[in-house]
Order: C-alpha cells, then sequence, then structure tokens
C-alpha cells in the first residue's frame, strides 16, 4: 500500500482534489506548485486530514527547481512511493495549427512533456532506493486520436503516453509500474475557459479520479501497467473484470495499426 505520494499542479482544480482525495485515504502528500498562497491552502486541506503534507513551489520545466523540490519532498516524507505529474496547461485558442500561435504551442508540450520527464527522473531514482513505486501521468483522450484543435496539447499528451509505455516497460522488473489516467471532464479553470466545453452540464465527478489512482496506489490495477484509463468511464472494477481482454488484446496502448498479416510493418 502506498503511504507517499507527490502531486504536482497540486495548488487547484484536479491536483488540489487528488492531493486531498489521496490525504483522505491516509496517505502522507507532497504538494508541487508554483503559487504559494493557493499552495498553503491545499497543504493545510490535506493536513485536516490528519496526515503530512509538505508544500514546494517550483516550475515544472525548470531542471534545478524540481530536483531540489523532489529532494524536499522526499526528505520530509520519508521517501516517495506514487507520482502523479497532474500539472499541466492548454493552449488559450481553440483552433487548427495555424490558427494559434506556434511559441504557445511549443510552451504547452514544453510544460505537458518536460515537466513530468523532469518530476520522474528525480524520483525515480527515490523510488528505486526504496524498492519500487506506482507513476500516474495524468493524459487526454487528444493524445490518442484524431483532432482539429489543439495541436500542442495532442502532441504533449501522444509524447506523454509513449513515455509511460516506456517507463513501464523499463521499470517494472524494479517493482515500478506507471499509468496514463484522462481525468474526463472535470469542472476546472482550465476546462470551463475552453470553448469546446460552452454550454456542458454534466462533469466528470473529481472523486472519481480520486478512486482510480487510490486504487492504483493500492497495487489493485499493477497489471495493467502501461495502459490508458479514463475516469468517469472507467472504475477500478470495470478494469479488472476487463483485465483478461486487455492484456490478450494488448489493447489501451499507442500501437500503430497494420494492414493485416501480409504487412510487413506486422
Amino acid at each position: 500500500m502506498t503511504a507517499t505520494a507527490l502531486v504536482t499542479g497540486a495548488s487547484r482544480g484536479i491536483g488540489r482534489a487528488l492531493a486531498a482525495g489521496l490525504a483522505a485515504r491516509g496517505i502522507a502528500v507532497g504538494l508541487l506548485a508554483r503559487d504559494r498562497a493557493l499552495l498553503d491552502e491545499a497543504v493545510e486541506e490535506c493536513r485536516s486530514h490528519g496526515v503530512t503534507a509538505v508544500g514546494v513551489t517550483a516550475d515544472v520545466t525548470d531542471h534545478a527547481a524540481v530536483a531540489a523540490a523532489v529532494s524536499a519532498v522526499a526528505e520530509g516524507l520519508g521517501g516517495i512511493d506514487l507520482l502523479v505529474n497532474n500539472a499541466g496547461v492548454i493552449e488559450s485558442a481553440e483552433g487548427p495549427f495555424l490558427d494559434t500561435d506556434v511559441e504557445e504551442s511549443w510552451r504547452v508540450v514544453e510544460v505537458n512533456v518536460r515537466g513530468p520527464l523532469l518530476v520522474t527522473h528525480a524520483v525515480l531514482a527515490v523510488m528505486l532506493a526504496g524498492g519500487g513505486g506506482r507513476i500516474v501521468n495524468l493524459n487526454s483522450g487528444h493524445g490518442f486520436k484524431p483532432v482539429r484543435t489543439y495541436t500542442g496539447y495532442a502532441i504533449s499528451k501522444g509524447a506523454l503516453a509513449r513515455f509511460t509505455g516506456l517507463l513501464d516497460l523499463q521499470y517494472r522488473d524494479q517493482g515500478v509500474r506507471a499509468f496514463d489516467l484522462a481525468p474526463g471532464h472535470v469542472e476546472t479553470e482550465m476546462t470551463t475557459a475552453m470553448p469546446m466545453h460552452a454550454g456542458r452540464t454534466e462533469w466528470t465527478a473529481p472523486e472519481d479520479v480520486v478512486d482510480l489512482v487510490a486504487a492504483i496506489a493500492e497495487g489493485r490495477l499493477d497489471d495493467l501497467g502501461g495502459r490508458f484509463f479514463r475516469a468517469g468511464t472507467d472504475t477500478p472494477e470495470s478494469l479488472l473484470a476487463l483485465r483478461d481482454d486487455i492484456l490478450a488484446h494488448d489493447a489501451r496502448t499507442l500501437r500503430l495499426p497494420t494492414a493485416g498479416p501480409d504487412d510487413p510493418l506486422g
């Protein structure tokens, strides 16, 4: 059972809900974010559940700041068993590639890919020293399906999915599992600002996201490491019911479909 967790982007939105939800389940939490005031509020919320909570400020794209932040969390919690790479951004304009600022799209890629790379690189050494752990990358359906908007965001989530699969393959023999988790449509500052969600009345409950992360933390979904889950559609129980089919068909991962047995790429 996971005893300690680090959540990035934990001062608001899904990250804060995850940190508080894990704390409510008795898990000591490290919270990483940029806004000190909001971060302090989130830390106090976690501590109200009677667990240790450590808040550190860092920009996830800053290598030195991330290394220092992870070191502080590991020291404050006595280790890191679970990492939730939640910090992420999206382009401010919804539209095809030429209708967006390419520099903004690149910034999205930096935060959504470089951030998890840097945080995970720092945390992995801590996990391995402690005998293993679990990594959850907050992903999106945009990383897996064709979309007409948010090019930088879609690129970043596709790359993140590839990273998840590689992590799980490279480190599972050393006790580390990695997972992609799409949070669904949680009502946050980011999602409500997106035109595609204008008028939406049905939202994914943050608790649904917490339930999946908690199941991962407990090790219940370890057999499905390297794969994609979606809160609001998947539950721990539904995934366990599908376990054999998912494994038999090597499903829920990034793959290159081929034309059949005669395709030379098969």
